[in-house]
């Protein structure tokens, strides 16, 4: 019987040791790794004032930076996005005629990672080539959200003075893609509001910013970009430039946007056919985002597209912003416990469901500017046309706001919905007045619809110069590119070597 005790307390005993040993393993990896987090952002150098090389900050914050330089990776290719550089005109030439006389009917790309900022809008045909075309080469407004050079340039110069100015003036000062400084301070790597645009659209409101929580400046700091925006030459003091402003004023539904643009009676352009005076959303997807469902609990734009993750034990966020469906682990199955398959099957299904009908609203509105251009030719006043211009200018906006805000389908399917279809229904009156009119005005016969179903024969029906804008951007890339990048005053290495191809 003793025997047996003994044999029973020996057992304890070891199970005790290798207990203690295996707590004392596990203690020592707590330890280890919390001293590896005191220590892993030790500063390896200083970072300045408005400093916009990402370079610089990614000596101090290795993980983050080495996940940014992600953002570089163009082979993730969804349904309807992703990051590839893709070309929309040619995947959807009906385009080309809704933007007739204006910029994007030249050229329109899927967006890529933020790594080809600077390169993508040296590319881009709607930014003209060397002396620019019309009222000259685009503004300097339009670097406004492409580099952390930008608030560099604004706290140097002054914000006006910014703006002030054609594009080209400013191209051998903003050299580095979109990075740290836009949305982090310094010294203590908080987030922060870089744009005034955004902080004075928050006081157009009524609101402080100033009173954001930090969740909630985890999609703020999207917000400075990815919104709707509009260049005022008209505020008090500012008069002639371009000053950037989100149309807040009323509220951020595409209700309230339209209501504030009418109300100013501002349009980005007159359509070439149908001398509409016309509305072109820009990238509405905090707006869109704000009504969905994951804004209403609490989830910020950072949770799906930079969430967390891990390396060597330690948690940081990653940098790499991307599309959630090519990191369905680590955004969407943080909280949805479904097989990563049938999550992104159900986006797929909102996508072409809102898709569908989206395609309907724009052969409608192709239909709508075709038809206003008819009756223009045969003699249709001003007055006669108002009504139905009104129209159009309406439901184009609708398209254009669901269309423009990359995600809004997944973002927010029910409000992507209810914009398509009320613009379906905006279109159809305008082109039931347009019948009418033609009718009155002595054509019976339906006003045919144009032979577009390729990139090349649209811009051609809406009267582009295709040869001539390509010669153009030729010799940018020629000529003043280089120049631009020979006199680069910013100091220091930068982190893209701009493409010439």
């Amino acid at each position: 019987m003793a025997g047996k005790t003994n044999v029973r307390n020996w057992l304890l005993f070891i199970a005790t040791v290798i207990l203690f040993f295996f707590l004392g393993i596990l203690a020592s990896s707590i330890v280890s790794r919390k001293t590896e987090a005191r220590f892993a952002y030790q500063p390896q150098t200083e970072i300045g004032a408005n400093e916009p090389r990402n370079d610089v900050w990614g000596k101090n914050y290795p993980r983050q930076y080495q996940s940014f330089l992600k953002t570089s990776d163009t082979t993730f290719k969804s349904l309807h996005n992703g990051n590839a550089l893709r070309d929309a005109l040619d995947e959807n030439p009906r385009m080309v005629v809704l933007w007739a006389g204006y910029g994007f009917s030249k050229d329109y790309s899927q967006p890529r990672g933020h790594f080809y900022a600077i390169d993508d809008i040296h590319n881009t045909l709607r930014t003209g080539g060397p002396k620019g075309e019309g009222d000259g080469p685009m503004p300097s407004t339009c670097w406004t959200c492409k580099s952390p050079d930008v608030p560099r340039l604004m706290n140097e110069n002054g914000i006006a003075e910014f703006y002030s100015g054609k594009w080209a003036d400013k191209g051998a000062e903003v050299v580095n893609p979109i990075g740290c400084a836009d949305c982090h301070e310094p010294n203590t790597m908080s987030l922060q509001i870089s744009r005034p645009a955004l902080i004075e659209a928050f006081e157009a409101m009524g609101k402080d910013i100033n009173q954001a929580s930090h969740q909630e400046m985890r999609s703020l700091v999207c917000a400075q970009c990815h919104v709707e925006y509009y260049f005022n030459k008209k505020l008090p003091g500012k008069e002639g430039i371009p000053y950037l402003v989100f149309p807040w004023k009323n509220g951020t539904s595409v209700e309230d946007m339209e209501k504030y643009y009418d109300e100013i009676e501002f349009s980005d352009w007159t359509h070439a056919i149908s001398k509409t005076p016309m509305l072109k959303a820009q990238h509405p997807g905090y707006e869109v985002f704000s009504t969905g469902i994951h804004a209403k609990r609490g989830v910020s734009c950072a949770d799906c597209h930079m969430p967390y993750t891990s390396e060597g034990g330690q948690k940081f966020t990653d940098h790499h912003i991307q599309s959630p469906l090519n990191n369905v682990a680590n955004s969407c199955q943080v909280c949805h416990r479904e097989d990563a398959k049938d999550l992104i099957e159900d986006v797929y299904t909102r996508q072409n469901q809102i898709k569908f009908n989206q395609n309907k609203l724009e052969e409608l509105l192709v239909r709508a500017h075709v038809e206003a251009g008819k009756a223009w030719e045969l003699g249709a006043s001003e007055s006669q046309m108002k009504a139905i211009l009104q129209d159009i200018r309406h439901a184009q906006w609708r398209w254009d706001f669901a269309a423009a805000s990359h995600g809004g389908s997944f973002h927010s399917p029910v409000e992507i919905s209810r914009v398509v279809g009320s613009g379906i229904d905006i279109a159809q009156e305008a082109r039931i007045k347009l019948a009418r009119l033609l009718s009155e005005l002595g054509h019976n016969q339906p006003v045919p619809y144009p032979d577009i179903n390729t990139k090349e024969k649209a811009q051609v029906f809406v009267g582009l110069d295709m040869e001539k804008l390509k010669s153009e951007k030729a010799e940018f890339k020629k000529n003043l590119l280089p120049t631009w990048m020979a006199n680069n005053k910013t100091p220091g290495k930068q982190d893209v070597e701009i493409s010439q191809q």
